[in-house]
């Protein structure tokens, strides 16, 4: 894949917001950013401006401290001329930061969601915006009927899934039936060999009982391991950027009860935990 110039970094930090943005990839030029990002690559700098761009909501922005995208995208190599999917994009909290960095660098963004509305975020975006999110594909995730727009098979150069796995586990929008084999196996359908895929989720304790599972909104790194490895995947790594060890992750609501839902209530204690703890995992097709 075509690596981006200094210069076309350097063009996107300026349309995001100027000196604040040229300033932090000058730090992370010189290694200033968390050590899974591993070393500096030419595009880091594109990526962050995307990330600090002044079209972002500010309130999605707000939730960068627990989110960290800039070095969970960086961890699993997502680079401005990629084909990208994003399983799942709901309001569109990458979309973004994805869609205008691919738009930039000559990649492709796809947004893959289950059901009439699953897509309405994105659609949202590409009518306020269309100059940043007009080339947005829509595909359906996963396609159960023939008739269902799906990600061509083997385009992908990733696939990225954020906080769903154990959605697919729990059955949602499927009658409580699990059906994280099947998505498993189609977002390695869409992979072109060597292909990556990015899994970030809320952890669930190795230790834990794991029919928790089924009701917490956790999920435990070996059960995504065993899925994701079973429909053919092989484990690159893992990043602890997106971990959280304030959080026991035995909620009286499970993961809902931190925030952003905080379903049982507002608590004070709650917001200073912040948001769950989370794996961020790397997987391959292999070639």
């Amino acid at each position: 894949m075509i690596r981006q110039s200094l210069a076309f970094a350097l063009a996107l930090a300026l349309t995001a917001g100027g000196g604040a943005v040229l300033a932090q990839h000058d730090q992370h030029k010189a290694g200033q950013h968390h050590p899974d990002v591993g070393a500096h690559q030419p595009w880091h700098g594109a990526l962050h401006a995307a990330v600090d761009a002044s079209t972002r909501t500010p309130a999605n922005a707000a939730r960068d401290r627990y989110r960290h995208p800039f070095e969970t995208l960086a961890f699993f190599g997502v680079e401005p001329d990629d084909t990208v999917v994003e399983i799942w994009p709901g309001g569109g909290w990458y979309t973004e930061i994805l869609a205008p960095y691919l738009r930039a660098g000559g990649g492709t963004y796809y947004a893959a969601a289950m059901g009439a509305n699953g897509h309405n975020g994105v659609r949202r975006l590409m009518t306020a915006n269309a100059e940043l999110y007009g080339n947005a594909r829509l595909a359906t995730f996963p396609a159960f009927e023939a008739t269902d727009t799906r990600v061509p098979d083997g385009t992908a150069d990733v696939v990225l899934t954020f906080r769903n796995v154990h959605n697919w586990r729990m059955g949602s929008g499927r009658d409580n039936q699990d059906y994280s084999a099947e998505a498993f196996r189609q977002m390695f359908a869409m992979l072109r060999p060597g292909g990556t895929l990015g899994v970030v989720d809320h952890r669930l304790p190795e230790s834990a009982d794991a029919e928790r599972e089924r009701t917490s909104g956790y999920i435990k790194v070996s059960t995504v391991r065993r899925m994701a490895e079973a429909a053919g995947f092989r484990f690159v790594g893992a990043s602890e950027v997106n971990a959280n060890p304030q959080d026991s992750a035995d909620w009286p609501n499970g993961v809902w009860t931190l925030p952003p839902a905080l379903r049982h209530g507002d608590e004070e204690r709650y917001r200073a935990i912040g948001e769950s703890d989370r794996m961020t995992l790397r997987f391959v097709r292999p070639e």
